[in-house]
């Protein structure tokens, strides 16, 4: 790779001014940058850095804004699909390692409680930080094993996201960089423009090495319930009446799962039961269920203290309102920590097939809910019928609890839903290579175009500028001033391909 002068001079700068804890120079340690979960897209650095202070980090960015060439890229757990936290011959940033295990409380307004937590902290680390205060976050993702900054430069959805919103619309304050070097302290009231624009920013505005979390006090277990139906309309009418219903008429966790009707262990009914006493009786589906059947999956939160007689009551109450198929309904009592660190436990499974670390294709939508029955019968039950070796998740959401003053682009409709294709390696009838998982999404996303669907993707990665102006839409004139106010010379997140 050919370096330019003065981008040796920078490197060398930013040696001898930093304490850097780590630099690039192995063929292992480049390769970890040149890496992301999807194991598609491989990009290697220039350098990957781990250093231990924001001030740095700073530093580096004001060295790179000077420099010929030089781009820089934060890289938190590495969980993107398409390259996204990658640099070209660039400047990688290990954001584990910044401010690392400065965790604190702050209290505010009397009863408010917010997590004071590094950019690069696991939200895993987070919830067990924050569990010891017997508080939690209101609002997580289903997978905890991503960074604070990760999230919220994106968005953060899960089963709570009806009710309090996403990850976005559940922080107080950030502290970034910007891609001027800036070191800048934001919020609602302080730098406003920065604040909004960094929360679904992708990164493109500043790296996010700070936030405070909004908490509640946290329960000690909940209920988890999985509900099984036939009928697609069926599911999402009364999925649609518990995210919109008052709360405490309600579950507190809300989502969609789909599976193949079939007696796949990965990918068909066998995958539903909760617990490995539970059976699933399949004789009880009827003979006219189409290729797939719908999973709602909820929770409802309580305390050890609370009465079992009082929990059965209030779960038989909020399911007779429900048209599952009955007899095919799973229950179990977990705590709330292993239940939102659930998918950990299937990260291990998964490893432990050998199919974590191989390629995947993900693909997450945003879409109206007067769409979904027509993706169904498009994606589900036909591009789909199969399963895809992992989750298909799908589940509705109020656009309300969404702050459209983020960058984050949303449907127009009210109430959308949100669609999660997370294929995991896992075992399935004539297993796609990855061109055929390109294939697919390009036949879904295809579907959404011919048909004129209201509908965003989410976690995606164009290839194109033009691309992401049709993406961005009415907010590309605002998402393009906010780039230029903040990082003007583009060096900030480039594997996202929105700027060059």
């Amino acid at each position: 790779m050919a370096i330019r002068v003065g981008t040796l001079i920078v490197i060398m700068c930013i040696i001898a001014a930093i304490d850097v804890q780590g630099i690039g120079a192995s063929s292992t340690y480049y390769d970890l940058a040149a890496k992301d979960f999807g194991g598609i897209v491989s990009v290697r650095p220039l350098a990957f850095l781990a250093i231990s202070k924001s001030d740095d980090l700073a530093r580096i960015v004001r060295l790179a804004y000077i420099s010929d060439d030089l781009t820089v890229a934060a890289r938190g757990n590495g969980h993107s699909i398409n390259g996204q936290a990658m640099a070209e011959g660039g400047l990688v940033i290990d954001m584990r390692s910044v401010e690392s295990g400065h965790f604190g409380l702050v209290k505010a307004n009397g009863s408010t409680y917010y997590a004071d937590v590094p950019g690069g902290a696991l939200w895993e680390d987070v919830l067990d930080w924050c569990l010891a205060q017997g508080l939690s976050p209101r609002s997580n993702t289903d997978y905890l094993r991503l960074t604070v900054g990760g999230t919220l430069s994106n968005a953060g959805v899960g089963g709570h996201t009806f009710r309090f919103g996403p990850q976005t619309s559940n922080v107080a304050e950030l502290e970034v960089i910007t891609g001027k070097g800036q070191r800048v302290v934001c919020s609602e009231k302080e730098n406003a423009e920065l604040f909004f624009g960094a929360l679904g920013g992708l990164g493109q505005f500043g790296i996010i090495t700070r936030a405070q979390i909004l908490l509640q006090p946290a329960p000690d277990m909940v209920r988890w319930i999985r509900l099984v139906y036939t009928d697609f309309d069926e599911f999402t009418q009364d999925a649609e009446s518990l995210v919109t219903a008052p709360e405490g008429q309600s579950f507190d966790y809300i989502e969609g799962i789909v599976v193949v009707n079939g007696d796949d262990p990965f990918n068909g009914w066998p995958s539903v039961p909760l617990h490995p006493n539970q059976t699933f009786n399949s004789d009880l589906i009827p003979q006219s269920a189409g290729p797939m059947l719908y999973c709602l999956e909820v929770t409802l939160h309580y305390k050890k203290y609370d009465s079992r007689t009082a929990i059965d009551v209030t779960v038989d109450s909020l399911l007779r309102q429900l048209r599952y198929v009955e007899g095919l309904d799973f229950q179990a009592d977990v705590s709330y920590r292993d239940f939102l660190l659930r998918v950990k436990w299937e990260e291990q499974a998964a490893r432990a097939e050998g199919a974590w670390d191989k390629p995947h294709r993900w693909l997450n939508i945003f879409l109206s809910r007067t769409d979904i029955a027509e993706f169904d019968h498009a994606a589900f039950k036909t591009i789909l019928k199969d399963g895809i070796g992992g989750r298909l998740l799908v589940y509705p959401v109020l656009r309300r609890n969404f702050d459209d003053r983020t960058s984050l682009v949303l449907p127009e409709a009210e109430i959308f839903y949100i669609v999660s294709i997370l294929r995991l390696g896992l075992p399935i009838p004539n297993e796609p290579s990855v061109g055929r998982m390109i294939s697919q999404d390009k036949e879904i996303i295809k579907v959404c175009e011919d048909n004129a669907f209201d509908y965003k993707l989410y976690l995606w990665n164009f290839e194109t500028q033009e691309e992401w102006k049709r993406h961005f839409g009415k907010k590309w004139g605002m998402f393009a001033r906010r780039k230029m106010m903040f990082d003007p010379k583009a060096i900030l997140s480039p594997g996202q391909n929105i700027f060059t």
